[in-house]
């Protein structure tokens, strides 16, 4: 790129020219005089918008970058909505951080503004996970709550994840009231930055103790910890938030054979011993693994920085620790917790669990075996929080979750939640242990009862503006000329969840679908399989879900079966041309 759009221009101007410090304008002003246009173009070619996870990019000085202005003009936003929708009431926030570089920065700036517009603040003294934030929400009685965050994402990002007063991620119609407060703020002057000490509350240690107590009343087989309660668990908090509450959770469930990876134990933002700090990839497991390998471990749990996503690894058959993906983690879940009840007699007819449209179709499968109900939801756990808060003294939630790491266990918190989920995790072990089997065996038990569900996620990267136009070429073009078969398997449905219909391509009927508008095209095969396009909210990514299965005769064909699926999953990836 040679020159600047005007638009662009004229953006870095209003930030050389407008009341910004002169730090910021001199990295501007650098990067001008180095010519990195590409750089400045998507430092400032849009403002950063609310997605799927609230606000969140990349650090440093513009508009479409995360820093003290676009956090400040986002908080200002957030302020002139709640005071518009609470009118005449004392409006209270909390406010928590992970560990990331500035998040206690951009936390503080948060804090400060809000202050400063008659907001009284509940601040976390020191860094806590994503789900404790929404726990506090509820807790304390707040119309909002703010997390400083990027979740897993690379060391270079952070985020604000804004909360309701129900202590999920805004829902429509408030996310785009929210959203339509921070467009208003066109200049930097408006946002009060002068903090007001008076209207700061410092909390911590209290919410630590409300969350913990309320997450052991949730446990459903106590004596099965008792006989097992020298399980040897592994735990990674990969330098976040996680080490403040999993261990002490654990502990209150009443395991007592708890090793942490030391070398990832203290927080830090640079993430010095992974490349990405996402228990989704392998990579982040490895000295977690390898730690597992030394002391013999029978399970293995590592957290994300803000806690609210956990990857588990446990053994094989082959006494090789193996990483179970995000869809096979939230079908045990759901597969244990719906037992247990069951065991205990605890079903009324009224409980239900929920998951996204893109997460293993097995756990419809082992809901609908207990009658059960199960909602699917768009993806984004707030979609499931939504749910939980409308039927809040109607139904019972019982699990739920989405492919994507995230699980919640109870009714206590409305966001994805690692602490609980680590602590549910190692219960399920424990209780499968018990009974001498193991989470593995559990695994393939499972498929022989219900079918072998086996799902894949391939993420494709496409950064700035070049890669999302790039994006949008790509969802119109499936959408406009969707497959005719994948995997050796005719396409028979349809469904578009922008148009909001679902078609069925051999009878052309087309049904309305019942969810908010969203982004996403899923591929309905005659076999069964089902394969979704869905572009990221919160990151440069187009991401495909694909979903094959088959029955399982027997444990013993595990391995044949799992190959065949594999087989498959590649075959379908190669007829998407991805």
């Amino acid at each position: 790129m040679q020159q600047l759009e005007q638009s662009v221009q004229s953006k870095i101007n209003t930030w050389l020219q407008g009341n910004y410090d002169a730090e910021t304008k001199q990295k501007i002003q650098s990067l001008l005089d180095e010519k990195s246009f590409t750089e400045l173009t998507d430092s400032f070619y849009k403002d950063l918008e609310f997605g799927t996870g609230g606000l969140r990019g990349i650090m440093g000085p513009g508009s479409n970058r995360i820093n003290k202005y676009t956090i400040g003009v986002a908080t200002q936003g957030l302020a002139n909505y709640l005071i518009k929708k609470y009118p005449g009431e004392t409006i209270k926030v909390a406010i928590a951080h992970d560990s990331r570089n500035n998040s206690d920065y951009f936390a503080k700036i948060t804090a400060e503004v809000l202050s400063a517009n008659d907001i009284h603040v509940y601040f976390f003294k020191a860094l806590r996970p994503t789900p404790e934030l929404s726990f506090a929400v509820r807790e304390l009685g707040c119309k909002s709550g703010v997390m400083l965050t990027a979740s897993h994402n690379p060391k270079e990002y952070n985020g604000y994840k804004a909360y309701g007063a129900d202590g999920g991620q805004f829902v429509a119609p408030d996310d785009k009231m929210v959203m339509d407060e921070v467009a208003k703020i066109t200049n930097i002057d408006d946002v009060k930055f002068i903090v007001k000490p008076e209207h700061i509350s410092y909390i911590g240690e209290e919410i630590d103790e409300s969350y913990l107590s309320k997450i052991v009343s949730l446990s459903v087989s106590p004596d099965a910890i008792k006989r097992q309660h020298d399980l040897k668990i592994v735990f990674s908090p990969i330098h976040g938030t996680g080490i403040t509450l999993v261990p002490p959770a654990l502990e209150r469930f009443g395991f007592t054979n708890i090793t942490l990876v030391e070398q990832q134990v203290k927080p830090d933002g640079n993430f010095p011993t992974v490349i990405y700090p996402n228990p989704e990839e392998k990579e982040a497991l490895t000295l977690a693994l390898q730690k597992a390998k030394e002391v013999n471990a029978d399970l293995v749990l590592a957290t994300d920085p803000d806690a609210d996503r956990v990857g588990i690894a446990v053994k094989n058959h082959d006494g090789e620790f193996e990483l179970l993906n995000g869809n096979q983690t939230g079908c045990l879940l759901v597969n244990y917790m719906l037992e247990a009840w069951e065991k205990e007699g605890k079903f009324t007819g009224k409980e239900y669990v929920i998951k996204t449209i893109v997460t293993s179709y097995l756990i419809d499968k082992i809901a609908a075996s207990k009658n059960v109900t199960c909602y699917n939801t768009l993806t984004g756990f707030k979609f499931i929080g939504q749910i939980m808060t409308q039927l809040q003294g109607k139904e019972t939630f019982i699990v739920g979750g989405e492919e994507s790491y995230g699980y919640l266990v109870g009714e206590f918190v409305r966001d994805k939640d690692a602490v609980i989920s680590c602590a549910f995790i190692a219960e399920m072990t424990a209780f499968y242990k018990d009974k001498g089997s193991s989470l593995y065996d559990a695994l393939i038990d499972m498929y022989v009862k219900y079918g072998f569900y086996k799902e894949k996620l391939v993420s494709i990267t496409k950064k700035g503006k070049t890669g999302a136009e790039e994006i949008v070429a790509m969802m119109e073009r499936f959408r406009n000329n969707p497959p005719q078969s994948l995997g050796g398997s005719k396409v028979v449905t349809l469904k578009d969840y922008t148009l909001r219909k679902e078609t069925d391509l051999n009878s052309g009927i087309i049904k309305q679908i019942d969810l908010p508008k969203s982004d996403v095209l899923q591929f309905v095969t005659e076999d069964g399989c089902i394969i979704s396009a869905r572009p990221s909210g919160t990151e440069p990514k187009i991401k495909f879900y694909c979903s094959v299965n088959t029955p399982l005769a027997h444990k013993e064909a595990f391995k044949e079966t799992d190959a065949l699926l594999n087989e498959k999953i590649n075959q379908i990836m190669t007829d998407l041309g991805v």
